[in-house]
Protein backbone atom coordinates (compact mmCIF):
# COMPACT_ATOMS: atom_id res chain seq x y z
CA UNK A 1 0.00 0.00 0.00
CA UNK A 2 1.26 3.51 -1.25
CA UNK A 3 2.05 6.50 1.40
CA UNK A 4 -1.06 8.11 -0.11
CA UNK A 5 -3.33 5.07 0.46
CA UNK A 6 -2.13 5.09 4.19
CA UNK A 7 -3.14 8.36 4.78
CA UNK A 8 -6.22 7.71 3.35
CA UNK A 9 -7.25 5.00 5.02
CA UNK A 10 -6.15 7.21 8.28
CA UNK A 11 -8.42 9.37 7.42
CA UNK A 12 -11.74 7.22 7.35
CA UNK A 13 -10.05 5.40 10.27
CA UNK A 14 -10.69 8.22 12.31
CA UNK A 15 -14.25 8.89 11.11
CA UNK A 16 -14.92 5.16 12.13
CA UNK A 17 -13.77 5.54 15.42
CA UNK A 18 -16.36 8.33 16.51
CA UNK A 19 -18.69 5.77 14.41
CA UNK A 20 -17.83 2.42 16.60
CA UNK A 21 -18.45 4.31 20.26
CA UNK A 22 -22.08 5.62 18.57
CA UNK A 23 -22.49 1.52 18.55
CA UNK A 24 -21.89 0.82 21.61
CA UNK A 25 -23.16 4.37 23.41
CA UNK A 26 -26.08 4.81 21.83
CA UNK A 27 -27.93 1.58 20.24
CA UNK A 28 -25.79 -0.78 22.73
CA UNK A 29 -24.68 -2.71 20.18
CA UNK A 30 -23.48 -6.15 20.81
CA UNK A 31 -19.14 -6.86 20.64
CA UNK A 32 -19.47 -9.39 17.58
CA UNK A 33 -22.09 -7.24 15.71
CA UNK A 34 -20.18 -3.98 16.16
CA UNK A 35 -16.88 -5.86 15.04
CA UNK A 36 -18.45 -6.85 11.92
CA UNK A 37 -19.56 -3.54 11.14
CA UNK A 38 -15.93 -2.82 11.28
CA UNK A 39 -14.81 -5.88 8.92
CA UNK A 40 -17.33 -5.38 6.47
CA UNK A 41 -16.63 -1.41 6.27
CA UNK A 42 -12.78 -1.85 6.09
CA UNK A 43 -13.53 -4.28 2.72
CA UNK A 44 -15.33 -1.57 1.08
CA UNK A 45 -12.67 0.89 2.18
CA UNK A 46 -9.77 -1.04 0.21
CA UNK A 47 -12.17 -1.52 -3.11
CA UNK A 48 -12.73 2.22 -2.72
CA UNK A 49 -8.92 2.75 -2.71
CA UNK A 50 -8.73 1.10 -5.78
CA UNK A 51 -11.48 3.69 -7.31
CA UNK A 52 -9.00 6.57 -6.03
CA UNK A 53 -11.55 7.02 -3.15
CA UNK A 54 -12.08 6.72 0.40
CA UNK A 55 -15.01 5.51 2.22
CA UNK A 56 -15.97 9.05 3.63
CA UNK A 57 -15.92 10.51 0.56
CA UNK A 58 -17.41 7.77 -2.00
CA UNK A 59 -20.25 8.31 -4.11
CA UNK A 60 -23.60 6.26 -4.75
CA UNK A 61 -22.15 4.64 -8.69
CA UNK A 62 -18.81 4.23 -5.97
CA UNK A 63 -21.10 2.03 -4.02
CA UNK A 64 -22.76 0.23 -6.53
CA UNK A 65 -19.50 -0.62 -8.21
CA UNK A 66 -18.82 -2.19 -5.01
CA UNK A 67 -21.93 -4.63 -4.75
CA UNK A 68 -21.29 -5.56 -8.35
CA UNK A 69 -17.79 -6.51 -7.18
CA UNK A 70 -19.36 -8.78 -4.55
CA UNK A 71 -21.55 -10.46 -6.99
CA UNK A 72 -18.84 -10.99 -9.36
CA UNK A 73 -16.55 -12.51 -5.93
CA UNK A 74 -19.79 -15.23 -6.20
CA UNK A 75 -20.92 -13.76 -2.28
CA UNK A 76 -24.32 -14.76 -1.21
CA UNK A 77 -27.11 -12.35 -1.52
CA UNK A 78 -27.18 -12.14 2.30
CA UNK A 79 -23.49 -11.38 2.72
CA UNK A 80 -24.46 -8.58 0.22
CA UNK A 81 -26.84 -7.17 2.28
CA UNK A 82 -24.89 -7.36 5.14
CA UNK A 83 -22.54 -5.62 3.94
CA UNK A 84 -25.00 -2.21 2.16
CA UNK A 85 -26.14 -2.49 6.08
CA UNK A 86 -23.05 -1.83 7.31
CA UNK A 87 -22.68 0.86 4.41
CA UNK A 88 -26.05 2.66 5.23
CA UNK A 89 -25.19 2.27 9.40
CA UNK A 90 -22.28 4.34 8.81
CA UNK A 91 -23.29 7.11 6.27
CA UNK A 92 -26.18 7.35 7.88
CA UNK A 93 -24.34 8.16 11.30
CA UNK A 94 -22.00 10.92 8.85
CA UNK A 95 -25.32 12.35 7.69
CA UNK A 96 -26.62 13.09 11.48
CA UNK A 97 -23.47 14.57 12.63
CA UNK A 98 -23.08 17.31 9.82
CA UNK A 99 -20.12 15.24 8.39
CA UNK A 100 -21.81 14.53 4.95
CA UNK A 101 -24.64 16.43 3.39
CA UNK A 102 -25.84 13.49 1.79
CA UNK A 103 -26.07 9.58 2.07
CA UNK A 104 -24.75 8.23 -0.98
CA UNK A 105 -26.33 4.78 0.21
CA UNK A 106 -29.58 5.85 -0.01
CA UNK A 107 -29.61 5.28 -3.76
CA UNK A 108 -28.37 2.01 -3.94
CA UNK A 109 -31.08 -0.80 -4.20
CA UNK A 110 -30.61 -3.77 -1.87
CA UNK A 111 -29.92 -7.46 -3.48
CA UNK A 112 -32.50 -9.82 -3.40
CA UNK A 113 -32.50 -12.67 -1.63
CA UNK A 114 -34.49 -15.57 -0.38
CA UNK A 115 -34.94 -16.67 2.37
CA UNK A 116 -33.61 -20.02 3.13
CA UNK A 117 -35.41 -22.70 5.61
CA UNK A 118 -33.53 -23.34 8.87
CA UNK A 119 -31.59 -26.68 9.29
CA UNK A 120 -33.34 -28.57 11.25
CA UNK A 121 -33.31 -31.71 13.30
CA UNK A 122 -36.59 -34.24 13.96
CA UNK A 123 -37.66 -35.04 17.26
CA UNK A 124 -36.12 -38.58 16.93
CA UNK A 125 -32.49 -37.13 16.33
CA UNK A 126 -32.87 -34.87 18.98
CA UNK A 127 -33.70 -37.75 21.49
CA UNK A 128 -30.95 -39.86 19.70
CA UNK A 129 -28.50 -37.23 20.83
CA UNK A 130 -29.88 -36.43 24.43
CA UNK A 131 -29.53 -40.46 24.40
CA UNK A 132 -26.04 -40.38 23.23
CA UNK A 133 -25.20 -37.54 26.04
CA UNK A 134 -27.01 -39.42 28.79
CA UNK A 135 -24.82 -42.79 28.42
CA UNK A 136 -21.85 -40.18 28.65
CA UNK A 137 -20.46 -41.07 32.39
CA UNK A 138 -18.73 -38.28 34.96
CA UNK A 139 -18.83 -34.78 35.29
CA UNK A 140 -17.88 -34.14 31.88
CA UNK A 141 -21.69 -36.39 30.37
CA UNK A 142 -23.59 -34.50 33.38
CA UNK A 143 -22.34 -30.75 31.91
CA UNK A 144 -23.16 -32.15 28.15
CA UNK A 145 -27.12 -33.39 28.90
CA UNK A 146 -27.35 -30.11 30.93
CA UNK A 147 -26.40 -28.04 27.81
CA UNK A 148 -27.57 -30.29 25.36
CA UNK A 149 -31.54 -30.31 27.67
CA UNK A 150 -30.95 -26.32 28.25
CA UNK A 151 -30.90 -25.58 25.06
CA UNK A 152 -33.29 -27.67 23.23
CA UNK A 153 -35.56 -26.51 25.80
CA UNK A 154 -35.14 -22.87 25.42
CA UNK A 155 -34.05 -21.98 22.10
CA UNK A 156 -31.08 -20.11 23.57
CA UNK A 157 -28.41 -18.37 21.26
CA UNK A 158 -24.93 -20.17 22.33
CA UNK A 159 -23.61 -16.87 23.08
CA UNK A 160 -26.52 -16.66 25.95
CA UNK A 161 -25.82 -20.08 26.75
CA UNK A 162 -22.29 -20.25 27.67
CA UNK A 163 -22.84 -16.68 29.14
CA UNK A 164 -25.76 -17.91 31.66
CA UNK A 165 -24.93 -16.88 35.46
CA UNK A 166 -24.67 -19.33 37.91
CA UNK A 167 -27.85 -18.28 39.72
CA UNK A 168 -30.07 -17.83 36.17
CA UNK A 169 -32.05 -20.94 36.77
CA UNK A 170 -33.81 -22.30 39.93
CA UNK A 171 -35.83 -25.35 40.61
CA UNK A 172 -38.89 -23.51 42.08
CA UNK A 173 -39.52 -21.04 38.98
CA UNK A 174 -38.58 -23.79 36.40
CA UNK A 175 -37.74 -20.90 33.53
CA UNK A 176 -34.03 -19.02 33.04
CA UNK A 177 -33.49 -15.90 32.99
CA UNK A 178 -31.84 -14.69 29.53
CA UNK A 179 -29.84 -11.70 28.54
CA UNK A 180 -29.70 -11.59 25.14
CA UNK A 181 -29.20 -9.08 22.27
CA UNK A 182 -29.05 -5.03 23.20
CA UNK A 183 -28.64 -6.00 26.92
CA UNK A 184 -32.31 -7.49 26.81
CA UNK A 185 -33.65 -9.69 29.31
CA UNK A 186 -36.37 -12.51 28.91
CA UNK A 187 -37.61 -14.97 30.85
CA UNK A 188 -38.01 -18.38 29.34
CA UNK A 189 -39.91 -21.83 30.71
CA UNK A 190 -37.93 -24.80 31.38
CA UNK A 191 -38.82 -28.21 31.21
CA UNK A 192 -38.53 -30.50 33.97
CA UNK A 193 -36.11 -32.42 32.41
CA UNK A 194 -34.10 -29.51 31.50
CA UNK A 195 -34.28 -28.50 35.22
CA UNK A 196 -33.14 -32.07 36.52
CA UNK A 197 -30.51 -31.95 34.27
CA UNK A 198 -29.03 -28.75 36.25
CA UNK A 199 -29.61 -30.44 39.39
CA UNK A 200 -27.53 -32.78 38.27
CA UNK A 201 -24.80 -31.19 36.84
CA UNK A 202 -24.86 -28.56 40.01
CA UNK A 203 -23.51 -31.45 42.42
CA UNK A 204 -20.26 -32.04 39.73
CA UNK A 205 -20.07 -28.25 38.90
CA UNK A 206 -16.77 -27.79 41.38
CA UNK A 207 -15.07 -29.97 39.11
CA UNK A 208 -15.17 -27.56 36.07
CA UNK A 209 -14.01 -24.78 38.27
CA UNK A 210 -10.73 -23.30 37.05
CA UNK A 211 -7.69 -23.00 39.59
CA UNK A 212 -8.41 -19.28 40.36
CA UNK A 213 -8.74 -17.62 43.69
CA UNK A 214 -12.22 -15.97 42.68
CA UNK A 215 -14.08 -18.85 41.03
CA UNK A 216 -16.04 -17.68 38.37
CA UNK A 217 -19.89 -17.34 38.71
CA UNK A 218 -20.43 -19.20 35.11
CA UNK A 219 -23.22 -21.69 35.19
CA UNK A 220 -20.37 -23.02 32.57
CA UNK A 221 -17.02 -22.33 34.26
CA UNK A 222 -13.71 -23.21 32.06
CA UNK A 223 -10.55 -22.01 32.24
CA UNK A 224 -10.98 -19.85 29.28
CA UNK A 225 -10.22 -16.12 29.05
CA UNK A 226 -13.82 -15.33 29.35
CA UNK A 227 -14.23 -17.67 32.33
CA UNK A 228 -16.67 -19.66 30.69
CA UNK A 229 -17.50 -22.24 28.24
CA UNK A 230 -16.90 -20.69 24.58
CA UNK A 231 -19.03 -21.04 21.82
CA UNK A 232 -16.63 -22.67 19.76
CA UNK A 233 -15.77 -25.61 22.49
CA UNK A 234 -19.62 -26.17 22.43
CA UNK A 235 -19.93 -27.04 19.00
CA UNK A 236 -17.31 -28.99 19.16
CA UNK A 237 -18.83 -31.32 21.80
CA UNK A 238 -22.02 -30.91 20.18
CA UNK A 239 -20.95 -32.05 17.11
CA UNK A 240 -18.25 -34.89 18.29
CA UNK A 241 -21.78 -35.82 20.10
CA UNK A 242 -23.20 -36.21 16.66
CA UNK A 243 -21.03 -38.19 15.09
CA UNK A 244 -20.57 -40.89 17.93
CA UNK A 245 -24.95 -41.25 17.98
CA UNK A 246 -24.61 -41.82 14.31
CA UNK A 247 -25.49 -38.22 13.03
CA UNK A 248 -24.12 -36.35 10.35
CA UNK A 249 -21.56 -33.54 12.00
CA UNK A 250 -21.80 -31.45 9.42
CA UNK A 251 -25.90 -30.69 10.08
CA UNK A 252 -25.48 -30.52 13.98
CA UNK A 253 -24.63 -27.33 15.63
CA UNK A 254 -26.24 -25.42 18.84
CA UNK A 255 -27.51 -23.54 16.67
CA UNK A 256 -29.21 -26.28 14.60
CA UNK A 257 -31.09 -27.26 18.49
CA UNK A 258 -32.45 -23.43 18.41
CA UNK A 259 -34.12 -24.38 14.78
CA UNK A 260 -35.34 -27.32 16.17
CA UNK A 261 -37.12 -25.85 19.62
CA UNK A 262 -38.84 -23.56 17.51
CA UNK A 263 -40.16 -26.07 14.51
CA UNK A 264 -41.24 -28.39 16.92
CA UNK A 265 -42.67 -25.88 18.82
CA UNK A 266 -44.62 -24.40 16.26
CA UNK A 267 -45.26 -27.86 15.16
CA UNK A 268 -47.08 -29.02 18.12
CA UNK A 269 -49.24 -25.90 18.15
CA UNK A 270 -47.74 -22.93 19.85
CA UNK A 271 -48.38 -19.08 18.37
CA UNK A 272 -45.91 -17.58 16.60
CA UNK A 273 -45.73 -14.41 19.07
CA UNK A 274 -44.87 -17.08 21.93
CA UNK A 275 -42.00 -18.49 20.01
CA UNK A 276 -40.84 -15.47 19.12
CA UNK A 277 -40.49 -13.86 22.63
CA UNK A 278 -38.54 -16.80 23.53
CA UNK A 279 -36.40 -16.92 20.69
CA UNK A 280 -35.71 -13.44 21.27
CA UNK A 281 -36.23 -12.10 18.36
CA UNK A 282 -37.12 -8.22 18.03
CA UNK A 283 -39.30 -8.70 15.18
CA UNK A 284 -41.83 -11.34 14.06
CA UNK A 285 -40.95 -11.09 10.72
CA UNK A 286 -37.21 -13.16 11.79
CA UNK A 287 -39.92 -15.71 13.45
CA UNK A 288 -41.65 -16.13 10.53
CA UNK A 289 -39.17 -18.08 8.97
CA UNK A 290 -39.87 -20.73 10.91
CA UNK A 291 -43.49 -21.38 9.15
CA UNK A 292 -42.07 -23.74 7.19
CA UNK A 293 -43.15 -26.34 9.64
CA UNK A 294 -46.63 -25.37 9.50
CA UNK A 295 -47.75 -26.38 5.89
CA UNK A 296 -48.28 -30.31 6.42
CA UNK A 297 -50.17 -29.41 9.73
CA UNK A 298 -52.28 -27.10 8.74
CA UNK A 299 -53.31 -29.14 5.77
CA UNK A 300 -54.28 -31.80 8.43
CA UNK A 301 -56.13 -29.57 10.75
CA UNK A 302 -58.13 -28.31 7.62
CA UNK A 303 -58.69 -32.49 6.04
CA UNK A 304 -59.70 -32.94 9.87
CA UNK A 305 -62.50 -29.94 10.39
CA UNK A 306 -63.37 -28.28 7.96
CA UNK A 307 -67.21 -29.15 6.87
CA UNK A 308 -66.63 -29.66 3.09
CA UNK A 309 -63.63 -31.67 3.83
CA UNK A 310 -65.42 -33.98 5.98
CA UNK A 311 -68.23 -33.73 3.61
CA UNK A 312 -66.02 -35.01 0.62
Amino acid sequence: MGRLAKKKMAATCRQLEPFMEMLFAERNAAVNTAAAYKVDLHDVEEFLLGRDTVLASAESEDLRAYMGALKARGMSPRTVARRLSAMRQFYGFLYSEGLRTDDPSAAVDSPQRGRPLPKTLTEAEVETLLAAARARRGADGKRLVCLLEIAYASGLRVSELVELPLNAITRDTRAVLVRGKGNKERLVPLTRAAVEAVAAYLEVRWRHLPTKAEPPSYLFPSSSAEGHLTRRRVGQLVKELARDSGLDPTKVSPHVLRHAFATHLLNHGADLRSVQQMLGHADVSTTQIYTHVLGGRLKTVVEDHHPLARKR
